[in-house]
């Protein structure tokens, strides 16, 4: 009876009992308090549903559509960019927040289908990827006490299994500094101190993060790792790399794949906005764990605290500066060789892989020995000027870092230098003689690869 006089009063209420007038109430209340984008009567998509959620071109979803949309794009973008092989195993980094938990959903019950038409196949011809996890410990850097610390750890661990991850790796971020010395601690401390800009430290631990995800999927034999980055965080670096002058090196980090390092890296999530995934969370019950996370400092902080007021302006915005960025020609290691992939696509998506023509890039192959942003013109003359008249190995080491690195990373004082290379990781610093060796091009080459980049501009 009561879905009944619903639907006779056609949702406007016909007293204080009428059940349409308090389930509005019950339904506005909670879009509240999960910070919808906006509410609607009923779902764009099935017509169905109550209270949908508007995505940002502004069409209101139902949850169950909600959910299927950003599978739909997270799906999407491995599929047609060939991310994961079913020979792949791959090591999700998971920081505990949202858009990390979502990936970790997602390839999880993309896995588990994969399973299932194993089993149903009567062939049986591919294997299933597998999945691991890898959560990369800041806390020596953090005053929070250790109880708290512990039991936030513990809280990571237990969502990873909660979804039948077998593998697990917690990994202090000290560990890179270890290879060389037991007091990786300490010399993690005395290198971030070394670093006087508060945007110069920010960036260092995320190049040391990477560098963490790089030793557990190296040690381990995994062939890709998956970061849980968004649109919403791709958009904060994109502003921010500008700012920084990193506008040669940019359209390197916001492509579907990076296989610059030695495991590449693949970001299914690049067409989702943070606001959404946050959404998706609260929606299906889905636990996060942010009570690590260390705060923005510097230009970091300013360009989240910009881009957070104009995603309060219009949600799209953060689609539009991914989009902007994403016009810019990236380099040849932003996709996957040929060799492989092919067979394991479906036909239909075959003519959307391989949209990066090597022809087109002038990609040296010189990258920084800190961030492992691509060289550009000015880097490069400099790098081989100082090869032939260096007379110590930290002028080669200064040479090798790109100049976003020299000015925001590097200590102020060139006395310094010395012994602030000699507490970095030597994965880091035993690459220069390989890299000046191998990677360095004949003279020839060089000035080829610089009238090129000159045409070009």
């Amino acid at each position: 009876m009561a879905a009944g006089s619903a639907a006779s009063c056609g949702g406007t209420g016909c007293g204080s009992h009428c059940s349409s007038s308090s389930s509005t109430a019950a339904e506005d209340a909670t879009a509240e308090s999960l910070g919808r984008l906006s509410v609607s009567r009923e779902c764009g998509k099935c017509g169905g549903g109550v209270g949908a959620v508007a995505v940002a071109g502004g069409v209101g979803l139902c949850g169950e559509c909600f959910r299927a949309h950003l599978f739909g794009k997270f799906k999407l973008a491995v599929t047609s960019n060939a991310m994961v092989r079913p020979t792949d195993s791959v090591l999700l980094a998971f920081s505990g927040g949202p858009a990390s938990r979502v990936a970790l959903q997602f390839i999880h019950e993309m896995r588990s289908k994969a399973i299932e038409s194993w089993d149903a196949s009567n062939s049986q011809a591919l294997p299933v990827f597998g999945v691991a996890v890898a959560f990369v410990d800041e806390s020596v850097l953090c005053s929070k006490p250790k109880q708290e610390i512990d039991m936030a750890i513990e809280d990571i661990k237990s969502i990873g299994f909660s979804v039948g991850i077998k593998a697990m790796h917690i990994t202090p971020l000290e560990d890179v500094f270890s290879m060389a010395s037991k007091d990786g601690e300490g010399r993690l401390r005395e290198a971030v101190d070394m670093i006087d800009d508060d945007t110069g430290r920010e960036d260092f631990l995320q190049c040391l993060r990477m560098l963490a995800l790089q030793k557990i999927a190296l040690e381990n034999g995994y062939t890709k790792i998956m970061l849980g980055s968004c649109a919403s965080a791709i958009a904060c670096h994109v502003l921010s790399a500008t700012v920084k002058g990193q506008g040669y090196s940019l359209p390197a980090d916001v492509q579907y794949v990076d296989t610059r390092w030695e495991i590449p890296v693949v970001i299914p999530l690049r067409d989702c906005l943070a606001r959404e995934l946050s959404l998706l969370c609260e929606l299906d019950s889905l636990k996060t764990q942010q009570h690590l996370d260390r705060p923005s400092n510097g230009i970091n902080s300013l360009v989240a605290s910009f881009v957070e007021r104009l995603r309060e302006e219009n949600p799209s915005r953060e689609h539009t500066i991914v989009r902007t960025a994403q016009k810019l020609k990236p380099f040849s290691f932003n996709k996957f060789s040929a060799d492989g992939y092919h067979d394991f696509l479906p036909s239909r998506l075959r003519p959307k892989f391989q949209n990066v023509d090597n022809d087109e890039s002038t990609f040296s192959g010189i990258l920084c020995l800190i961030c492992g942003s691509p060289f550009n013109e000015s880097e490069l003359r400099n790098l081989e000027s100082t090869k032939h008249k260096a007379q110590k190995k930290t002028d080669l080491y200064t040479a090798h870092c790109c100049q976003s690195c020299c000015f925001q990373i590097l200590p102020s004082g060139g006395n310094l230098y010395e012994h602030f290379f000699s507490l970095l990781p030597e994965f880091w610093t035993g690459r220069v003689d390989t890299v000046s060796v191998s990677h360095s091009l004949p003279r020839d080459q060089i000035e080829e690869y610089l009238l090129e980049d000159n045409d070009d501009s």
